[in-house]
C-alpha cells in the first residue's frame, strides 16, 4: 500500500496564503466593526465543549456532523463546534443570565464539520455573527437584518439580497387554518421543501399548494401570500414582513419563499438568507429562535434573534480583485528612524538582509532613497 503524501491536507481543509489571509483579516474586521458599532459585544467561546451541551441547545445541530472524541481528563464525550449559536445561547443563559435584556453579543471564529455539503466540500469555515438575546419582535428582526446587510456591504459585498421565510408556517397553519394529522405534518414540510405540488396533494396537504407560488420578488410574493385564505392565521406574520421590508428602505433586494426552512429547524416565526452578486451560494442565514436549556426537550422562555455569516466565498472574491499591497524596499544600512516614521504613517517596509536582495526580487513597489520612498 502506497503511503499518501504527508504534506497533503485532509479533504475539505486548505491553507490561506498571504493575499487571501490578508483579505480574510480585512473582511472579518469590517464585519465585526459594524456589529461593534451597533452595540454588540464580542465573546470568545472555546473551540471544544462537551458534546451534550453543543447538541442540546439547538434543534438544527446534527451531532453526526461534529468531530467528537473522549476527553482524557473527564472521560466525557467532547465535540468541536460546528456552529457558534448554541455556544452563545449557553453563555447568555448561564454566565450572562443576570445581564440586562436585550443582550447584544457577537462572535467570530472557525467552525468544523466531519463532512462538507454537496455543493461545498469545505469542512472548516469562518463564521461571524450577532445574537440579540431577549427579543424576537419586529424591531429586533429589523435591527438584525439591517446589520447583516450593512456588515456584508462594509466587507465588500455588492448587490446584497435577502430571502425571507416563515419557518414555523406549517405548524401555524396545521393548528387550525389547514388542519393536519400529526403524522402528516412532516410529510407536508418535506414536499414543500422539494416544491412538489403533486407530492403535497398525495400527503394530504392540498390546501398548502398555493404556498408554492407565493415566492419570488418580495412585493409580488407577499401579495400572493396575503391572498391565501388562512382565516387570519398569517395576518401578523404578513404585517411583520411588510414592516421589516419597509424599514430596510431599499438597502438590499428582497425576495420571499414562505415555506423554505434551510435546515434551521430551531428558528421560529422568521428566517432569512443572505446572498450577494458574484458570490456562489448563501453568505449567511438568520432569524428568530428560542434557546433550549441543557438536555431540555422543549425550548425555554428565552427568545432571541440573530444571524450567522459565512464569508469564505466573499473573501475569495475580495482577494482575487485586490492588487498586491505597496511596500518600500529598505536597502542595507538604511536609516532606521526614517523607516520607523514611514511605518507609523502607514507604509509597509521590507528590509534587505544581504547584498543580493533588491526591490524587484522582494516584490516592492517603492525604494527608500534620500529618506523618502520612490516609486519604481
Amino acid at each position: 500500500m502506497t503511503e499518501p503524501n504527508p504534506d497533503l491536507l485532509p479533504e475539505g481543509l486548505e491553507d490561506r496564503l498571504p493575499r487571501e489571509a490578508a483579505a480574510t483579516t480585512r473582511v472579518m474586521r469590517s464585519l465585526q466593526d459594524v456589529m461593534h458599532g451597533h452595540g454588540y459585544d464580542r465573546v470568545l467561546p472555546p473551540m471544544i465543549e462537551f458534546e451534550r451541551s453543543l447538541a442540546a441547545r439547538m434543534d438544527g445541530i446534527n451531532q453526526r456532523r461534529m468531530f467528537r472524541f473522549v476527553d482524557p481528563a473527564s472521560l466525557r464525550m467532547m465535540g468541536l463546534r460546528s456552529d457558534h449559536t448554541p455556544q452563545i445561547g449557553r453563555i447568555a443563559t448561564t454566565r450572562l443570565a443576570g445581564a440586562a435584556r436585550p443582550l447584544r453579543l457577537c462572535y467570530a471564529g472557525q467552525v468544523l464539520t466531519i463532512k462538507g455539503d454537496a455543493l461545498d466540500p469545505a469542512r472548516e469555515r469562518l463564521q461571524c455573527g450577532a445574537e440579540l438575546i431577549g427579543a424576537d419582535n419586529v424591531a429586533a428582526a429589523t435591527e438584525v437584518v439591517s446589520i447583516a446587510i450593512e456588515a456584508l456591504q462594509a466587507a465588500g459585498a455588492q448587490g446584497v439580497s435577502v430571502d425571507f421565510t416563515l419557518p414555523d408556517l406549517v405548524d401555524t397553519l396545521a393548528a387550525k387554518a389547514f388542519p393536519l394529522a400529526p403524522q402528516q405534518i412532516e410529510a407536508v414540510r418535506r414536499e414543500l421543501d422539494t416544491k412538489d405540488a403533486g407530492g403535497l396533494v398525495d400527503a394530504g396537504g392540498e390546501a398548502y399548494v398555493p404556498l408554492l407560488y407565493a415566492t419570488g420578488d418580495f412585493d409580488t410574493a407577499i401579495e400572493k401570500l396575503a391572498a391565501i385564505d388562512a382565516g387570519g392565521a398569517l395576518a401578523s406574520r404578513i404585517a411583520a414582513l411588510r414592516a421589516i421590508a419597509a424599514a430596510l428602505g431599499g438597502a438590499a433586494r428582497l425576495t420571499l419563499d414562505p415555506s423554505e426552512r434551510h435546515g434551521f429547524e430551531y428558528q421560529s416565526w422568521l428566517g432569512f438568507t443572505l446572498y450577494a452578486d458574484g458570490v456562489r451560494g448563501a453568505l449567511g442565514r438568520g432569524g428568530t429562535y428560542r434557546i433550549a436549556g441543557p438536555g431540555a426537550k422543549e425550548p425555554s422562555g428565552e427568545v432571541a434573534t440573530g444571524f450567522s455569516l459565512y464569508p469564505d466565498a466573499l473573501i475569495a472574491q475580495v482577494a482575487e480583485a485586490e492588487q498586491a499591497p505597496e511596500s518600500v524596499f529598505l536597502p542595507l544600512g538604511h536609516n532606521r528612524d526614517v523607516a520607523a516614521r514611514l511605518r507609523s504613517i502607514g507604509w509597509r517596509t521590507v528590509a534587505a538582509l544581504s547584498e543580493a536582495d533588491s526591490a524587484a526580487t522582494l516584490g516592492c513597489s517603492h525604494e527608500l532613497r534620500g529618506g523618502e520612498p520612490v516609486k519604481l
